[in-house]
């Protein structure tokens, strides 16, 4: 039967099959065939695109210690993990820089303040922090012997302490707590950064002005008399401490600039709010400092209020004047 059925059939011709080896897979062991069609009046048949698997490193838990540290402080924005683990490897690598500075209590204050900085501002906010504190323990230590001898030098040789970290940065950690917070949403976060650069710039210019005056003054004058006074004197300022705080401040705005933490213009602000900041920190160290009823006012507390005033007076310049000035 199965012989008379096929002598029936004049002739079963079965076009021959072509296999072309696919682009995609031509590089693997495992080789899948697609056929190709020689004959174009067939009806076309939708293609099936092979599924490849892309080939990836083994996973070992994120990669190694090193790759993961990596990229845990290239993390954008930053988070508090990339906060506090960048801020201690800078910590680490700039130790001896850190002790030659602050207490060992001093380097505890401002290591928070180094991971709240980060938090806040980034690697840019960090480094403006990090410009103050290198220019600031510089002049500190110049001419220290000759400061000690006049009893004007900063105590355990301009190794400072918690105190003078938190008076010098409390007015900043206040605008980093406000961006992290996002407080006032994406309109304010140009001011609280404005206010951190302000901030910095009046205690920068403030510590250069009163170390280069105990250093390098010829005459200084109590400025709500203008009375001679002896150097170190509260309220005190003198010509070349108070060109030298101007140059300082002028110096750590055109860094905030560079770093993107704020414009030209708001340099201009940030120079300008520092030195009435300073003028009037000069007016009550002169007035109120060691008076009776004002003991609770020593150096830290007059810190704070005056890179409060430089803060405070840098977002309302920028607001009154600079706004209306771009209109």
């Amino acid at each position: 039967m199965a012989v008379s059925t096929l002598l029936l059939v004049p002739s079963l011709r079965i076009p021959p099959l072509n296999f072309q080896l696919s682009p995609l897979l031509s590089n693997f062991p495992n080789q899948i065939l697609v056929p190709k069609t020689p004959n174009p009046r067939r009806p076309h048949l939708p293609k099936m695109l092979p599924v490849v698997k892309a080939f990836s490193a083994p996973d070992l838990g994120g990669g190694s210690p090193v790759q993961r540290a990596i990229s845990l402080i290239q993390s954008s924005p930053p988070t508090w993990q990339s906060a506090l683990a960048s801020n201690l490897l800078i910590f680490i690598v700039g130790s001896p820089i850190l002790v030659s500075g602050l207490s060992l209590s001093g380097i505890g204050a401002a290591f928070l303040l180094g991971t709240l900085t980060w938090r806040g501002f980034g690697p840019s906010g960090f480094l403006l922090v990090a410009t103050y504190f290198v220019i600031g323990t510089a002049v500190t230590k110049l001419k220290m012997a000759q400061k000690e001898a006049q009893g004007v030098a900063e105590k355990r040789k301009g190794r400072r302490g918690p105190g003078s970290v938190i008076g010098s940065s409390a007015a900043g950690c206040v605008c980093a707590f406000l961006s992290i917070y996002g407080v006032g949403g994406q309109a304010f976060s140009r001011l609280w950064q404005l206010g951190f650069v302000a901030s910095f710039c009046t205690k920068l210019s403030d510590t250069v002005s009163s170390e280069i005056g105990k250093a390098y003054g010829k005459i200084t004058y109590l400025v709500t008399t203008f009375k001679v006074v002896p150097r170190g004197t509260e309220g005190a300022v003198s010509v070349e401490g108070t060109f030298a705080g101007l140059l300082a401040s002028m110096l750590l705005a055109s860094v905030g600039c560079l770093v993107g933490e704020i414009d030209a213009a708001e340099a201009v602000i940030c120079v300008l709010a520092s030195q009435i900041a300073n003028f009037g920190e000069s007016v009550i160290g002169a007035a109120l400092q060691d008076k009776e009823g004002f003991r609770w006012l020593n150096n830290d507390a007059v810190n704070v209020i005056n890179i409060s005033m430089g803060s405070i007076l840098a977002v309302l310049m920028q607001q009154v004047v600079l706004q209306n000035w771009r209109k």
